[in-house]
């Protein structure tokens, strides 16, 4: 049987203040974690002898919060709401406490977080473990077979927003604020590419999907959703006690299970294991939501195919500066995805 979504989440408290939040601390210092690629600002901080991670969360210091319309910190009502314990005992988010009342407006949060830097995955292009690797596969099939038909009633990423991150619209944004980040200017050069390397048909309908993400939304969304992490990418993982650690809970609300799987075989391409293909990845996938309860037959050709062209919405231009054998293959996905719209 599926494991059913909690019908009554427990409320958590949320202090009012970073100084709320922090009472009893003995020091605190700001670093910047080397994998990561916002602007928000994180410190350490010391609690006796034991260390936690603060990260300040704010629209106006993060491109992907501007770019998906989180203005107020969806973290922090899903943290009240008590969501993040629908994560199976498989997963472990770290996460302690929240404040809001956080930035110039108040619109803001602070996340506190146990210090899991030495459980994350191995950084550059070192490959994951492969028992880790399938652990992960696992897991993230468990954590979505948990939240089966979860429906998302506290507002959080808008369905659509989830393909809009390198939209035209949210390129534009932060290119008229002068490029506070660089991913997004990255982006844009990556989109250039794109489109001159990209088979012609394909390269049109990526940008028209780029322009309104609707049309890929609404197909998606005639397909089965559970609750989402939303960013299963290397820096975000880590092992421990025959768990996955899961942090940076930014992109959570409602959406396709197979989001999650083109997100992780995007970003994750250099980290698979020898003899761990794409393909081989997305049958693994499969065979473990079935292994866990979610029946697979009706839907997925479907949800696979949109959410690949999905991936491409998403991660196209970061493939259009990369080499020739990984572009085809996206290319090859975002056709088949955009023949079934």
């Amino acid at each position: 049987m599926i494991g059913p979504m909690r019908a009554a989440l427990r409320p958590r408290p949320v202090a009012g203040s970073v100084e709320e939040l922090l009472d009893g601390a003995d020091r605190r210092e700001p670093f910047h974690p080397e994998d990561s690629r916002s602007g928000s600002r994180f410190e350490r901080v010391w609690f006796g002898d034991e260390q936690m991670i603060l990260k300040h969360l704010h629209v106006d210091d993060d491109f992907a919060m501007r770019a998906t319309h989180d203005v107020d910190c969806r973290s922090i009502r899903a943290w009240a709401a008590g969501l993040y314990d629908v994560a199976p005992e498989v997963i472990d988010h770290g996460i302690v406490a929240m404040a809001g009342g956080v930035g110039r407006d108040g619109l803001g949060a602070a996340i506190l977080m146990r210090d899991l830097a030495t459980a994350l995955a191995t950084q550059g292009d070192v490959a994951f473990g492969e028992q880790q690797h399938l652990d992960f596969i696992d897991h993230l099939a468990t954590m979505c077979a948990a939240t089966w038909g979860w429906e998302d009633d506290l507002g959080l990423m808008p369905y659509g927003a989830r393909w809009e991150f390198f939209g035209h619209a949210a390129i534009d944004g932060d290119r008229a604020l002068g490029w506070p980040e660089r991913v997004p200017q990255i982006a844009d050069q990556g989109w250039s590419r794109f489109a001159e390397r990209a088979p012609d048909a394909v390269a049109r309908g990526i940008d028209s999907l780029c322009r309104d993400v609707t049309p890929l939304a609404n197909a998606l969304a005639t397909t089965p959703s559970c609750f989402l992490h939303g960013d299963w990418k290397a820096g975000n993982l880590g092992s421990a006690d025959g768990r996955t650690v899961l942090i940076d809970w930014v992109y959570l609300g409602a959406g396709p299970a197979c989001h999650e799987l083109g997100w992780y075989l995007a970003l994750n391409r250099a980290k698979l294991p020898a003899g761990h293909s794409k393909e081989r990845v997305m049958t693994d996938f499969r065979a473990a939501l079935e292994r866990h309860g979610v029946a697979t037959g009706d839907w997925w050709d479907r949800q696979l195919s949109l959410a690949m062209l999905g991936a491409v919405v998403q991660f196209g231009w970061e493939k259009a500066l990369g080499d020739d054998a990984e572009l085809g293959w996206w290319c090859d996905r975002a056709k088949a995805g955009l023949a079934r719209l």
